[in-house]
């Protein structure tokens, strides 16, 4: 019994999380690290299941920085998050997922005015310290439900340990809607 409550995700999806689909509908939420070029790899992979189900999920991401190998992700996540401030969370997740590792500071304030964001507002709240808080909080998350690497998915709070491939993560999620019908 104790090992199955090792894969299960201990903190529920709050209002602080940035998801989008129904609240009603699946969860995959995924614990993830910008500079990562795995997340990087599963990001049209994801992008991909995500449209096939439509309205049926919902899809949360939750900051889990590496930064011992990845030094430049605690500044993409804050990057993240400043934009989230300005209504653009998922226009700049995507830039920041589509970068290929350019995610140096000059990087993200050039992301950063291709989405149109007040610049000057951008660096006010990148040095905010309660968005670091909030990334801290998120990675605090992920260590109590067992993330150890990212990408880290959870299908319906159950962390999703099969092989980020459309394919595989498509049969996950029908499985899940198959016992939620029945």
């Amino acid at each position: 019994m104790t090992d199955d409550l090792a894969h299960l995700l201990k903190d529920p999806i709050s209002d602080e999380d940035w998801s989008r689909g129904p609240a009603d509908g699946l969860s995959l939420v995924e614990y993830l690290d910008y500079q990562c070029p795995h997340c990087q790899a599963a990001f049209p992979v994801i992008e991909n299941v995500l449209e096939r189900m439509g309205s049926q999920a919902r899809f949360v991401v939750r900051h889990f920085p590496v930064d011992s190998i990845h030094p430049l992700a605690h500044g993409a996540a804050l990057a993240a998050e400043a934009a989230g401030r300005q209504g653009k969370f998922w226009e700049m997740h995507r830039r920041l997922m589509e970068s290929r590792g350019a995610l140096g500071d000059r990087n993200l304030a050039a992301y950063a005015g291709e989405l149109g964001l007040d610049l000057d507002r951008f660096e006010r709240d990148m040095a905010d310290g309660s968005l670091a808080a909030k990334i801290r909080k998120q990675k605090m998350q992920g260590l109590r439900s067992g993330v150890n690497g990212t990408p880290t998915v959870y299908v319906s709070g159950v962390r999703y340990d099969g092989q980020v491939s459309e394919n595989d993560l498509n049969a996950a999620l029908e499985a899940e809607l198959r016992k939620d019908r029945s």
